[in-house]
């Protein structure tokens, strides 16, 4: 019997090629994320240490940086993030939709979460549904896109004025009591305040029957690029429903969400019990 010679196969390329990364370009831009991570001037020899580089590389990276606005050198030689990296930020802001990046995000996802996720944005002193991901469980609560709750009831509302100055949200609350719909929420200003300061330890908003009678929701805050609270992303289920766990797998599903929403806007979700001063900066 004639054997067969066998032949030599290549082996099968994957379908999905990584993309070709420039050098050059790929090393400066780690060094601005590694200027803009610090938050601070750093030297030459600093930079070519952290970046594992010659220095005489970092020297031609950052002149050539500079020469375009992106850098900026200091008297002592120190470099720093220079003022074109704003004409970036705000073309990105300007083309950025909260409620689209939303729909994105799920979408990238490629599977349904098990509860229905919403996002609501901020109008005066209630909050506006703008968008809502139906999971793989029923909602059986008519939340839909358009209905308006008193944000200093609703989770995703405290979650957006928690990292918001105390003079903004009286600003929007101003008389001496407050609205409540259930029988249960903050009755005065002073109690929503101590409501949001525990908002902001935790990392996430509660509302336990605030809203609705046996309806408890979890809301994390949403933020862009320039460090405001533009939306607020939550979760609403019947208490009956928390299981053992008291809401924890719902939470980690709210507080990621945010995470990813947040950086598809450029922005960073602050961990619990993080100082909020130099995110409660308001809009004028």
């Amino acid at each position: 019997m004639e054997a067969t010679a066998s032949r030599h196969v290549p082996p099968r390329r994957s379908s999905v090629e990584p993309p070709a990364l420039v050098p050059a370009l790929s090393r400066a831009l780690t060094l601005l994320d590694r200027l803009a991570e610090g938050r601070q001037p750093m030297t030459l020899a600093r930079l070519a240490s952290e970046l594992s580089l010659p220095k005489s590389s970092v020297h031609g990276l950052c002149n050539t940086l500079v020469s375009f606005g992106y850098l900026r050198r200091q008297d002592d030689g120190a470099f720093m993030i220079g003022p074109r990296v704003m004409c970036l930020a705000e073309a990105f802001v300007h083309g950025t939709s909260v409620a689209q990046e939303f729909s994105a995000l799920w979408k990238d996802a490629r599977t349904a979460p098990e509860e229905t996720v919403l996002l609501s944005v901020l109008n005066g002193a209630e909050v506006v549904y703008v968008a809502a991901r139906n999971g793989l469980r029923p909602l059986g609560l008519a939340f839909n896109v358009g209905m308006r709750l008193p944000a200093h009831l609703a989770a995703t509302g405290r979650a957006m004025l928690a990292w918001h100055d105390e003079a903004f949200v009286r600003r929007l609350f101003p008389g001496p009591t407050l609205v409540r719909m259930a029988g249960k929420g903050p009755k005065t200003v002073a109690e929503l305040m101590k409501e949001l300061t525990l908002t902001r330890r935790r990392g996430h908003s509660i509302d336990d029957e605030n809203v609705r009678e046996g309806v408890y929701c979890i809301g994390a805050p949403v933020f862009d690029a320039t460090g405001q609270p533009v939306a607020g992303i939550g979760v609403c289920i019947h208490k009956a429903m928390l299981g053992s766990d008291h809401g924890e797998r719902q939470r980690r599903v709210v507080v990621e969400a945010a995470r990813l929403l947040s950086r598809r806007l450029g922005g960073e979700l602050p961990l619990p019990e993080s100082a909020p001063a130099a995110r409660r900066r308001t809009r004028s």
